[in-house]
């Protein structure tokens, strides 16, 4: 099947020689096309280039976007989508001033989360997370990286992991798939971390690993929660049954988080709102992502990432939602580039780089998503008529996606 779009007001993250990320000053600039054509065969992109040389190729399913920019769908590189329930009884908390530290020493917080996925069918939790996925889609986005993390036991922990694997094989969307035991400690582990550890090490990983759940593992390395020691053991454990790392770093202090990352061959370091000059140089010269999280920056009203010095010391950066029910609970991408503009003072060029190319990178997908190039998959957002791509963080509460393609097809939005 061959669709053709056509009149493509603007064509924009479009590669001749694909990169598999973007850095420093290059992240300002955004490769585009006025007046384009693409064209699809069955889930590929195979061509495109301007109207003044479209073919006219026969038996084209044809689709006129005059007025309307194209672009990659959203590469979203960091959620924990499949959860039971809602937390918004902790935001009343948070209003009246607890930290998440305090909320999470009370019982509160990820093991909240815990108790009510427990609680909770893997039916019952497919059908919740099903209803999340479809929001995404209809937000623009067209990949999607899903933790564990809410089980904190081997049951629990394989219950998540085949959610996700089930919302793999009945969606359109591509989803990776992360193994993160290693999210909380239990209350029951609160004296003895190492004893949890060996838990995740000698039970979760080998069952995990059994029936080929996941793709990434991650460790929440941070104050108060694993240590840099731990989150060693627990990296080294998930590489020996390949399974590439992630981490959550230096969200609450400096924690030693990035290093341990980059020392293992992460393929991302997230959150991010403590980076200094060693976390920089420990970056620079890597093959990790360093990816901030603005939704739970945002909600939690917390320190803001230094993203203009890690860019200005050429380094790539991706940025996520970290959709989550108790620091992030939003899957818009194109609010969270929203908030990459306002907070962080990122440019539309630099925000839209760091959700597509950069973010598909932080998901290991860079070779199939993330820009408009020959042979990549056909994952791609159709807006609503708008004078620019700048007015898509510009107006950022406005839904402006008015079609998007998945694997070659157009997806109703209905």
């Amino acid at each position: 099947m061959v669709t053709l779009i056509k009149n493509i007001k603007k064509l924009i993250q479009t590669e001749d020689t694909p990169r598999k990320w973007v850095a420093g000053k290059e992240m300002a600039n955004l490769p585009a096309i006025d007046n384009a054509w693409l064209m699809i065969e069955d889930d590929k992109i195979v061509d495109f280039g301007t109207m003044n040389n479209c073919p006219e190729p026969d038996e084209a399913s044809e689709v006129d976007v005059s007025g309307r920019i194209v672009m990659p769908a959203f590469c979203d590189s960091h959620t924990h989508l499949v959860y039971a329930g809602s937390r918004e009884i902790e935001y009343g908390d948070k209003i009246r001033g607890l930290s998440y530290e305090e909320i999470a020493k009370k019982g509160g917080g990820i093991l909240n989360s815990s108790k009510l996925l427990a609680q909770t069918s893997e039916d019952e939790l497919y059908e919740q997370a099903l209803e999340r996925i479809h929001e995404i889609i209809g937000f623009g986005t067209g990949a999607v990286e899903i933790k564990s993390g809410y089980g904190l036991d081997t049951e629990n922990e394989l219950k998540m992991l085949r959610v996700i694997r089930r919302l793999k094989e009945t969606t359109p969307i591509t989803i990776k798939s992360t193994f993160l035991g290693a999210h909380s400690i239990p209350m029951e582990y609160r004296n003895d971390q190492s004893k949890f550890v060996d838990k995740v090490i000698n039970e979760m990983i080998p069952a995990v690993a059994a029936e080929e759940l996941a793709d990434y593992i991650d460790v929440f390395c941070d104050k108060g929660f694993f240590t840099v020691e731990n989150t060693e053991r627990i990296l080294m454990a998930g590489m020996k049954y390949g399974l590439i790392g992630k981490i959550h770093a230096n969200e609450l202090d400096y924690s030693g988080g990035i290093q341990v990352g980059v020392k293992y061959n992460a393929r991302s370091v997230d959150h991010l709102e403590f980076v200094g000059p060693d976390e920089i140089k420990a970056i620079q010269g890597s093959e990790t992502m360093p990816t901030v999280l603005p939704g739970a920056a945002f909600f939690l009203n917390m320190k803001l990432s230094p993203v203009r010095e890690m860019m200005n010391a050429g380094l790539p950066l991706a940025l996520a939602s970290d959709y989550n029910p108790g620091s992030s609970p939003s899957g818009n991408m194109k609010f969270i580039m929203s908030l990459g503009c306002i907070n962080y003072k990122m440019t539309p060029e630099e925000v839209i780089n760091a959700t597509t190319l950069n973010s598909a990178y932080a998901m290991g997908l860079e070779e199939e998503l993330g820009s408009v190039a020959k042979g990549k998959i056909a994952n791609l957002i159709i807006t609503k008529p708008i004078p620019s791509y700048e007015y898509l963080p510009y107006a950022y509460t406005s839904h402006l996606v008015e079609q998007i393609m998945l694997n070659g097809e157009l997806i109703n939005l209905d």
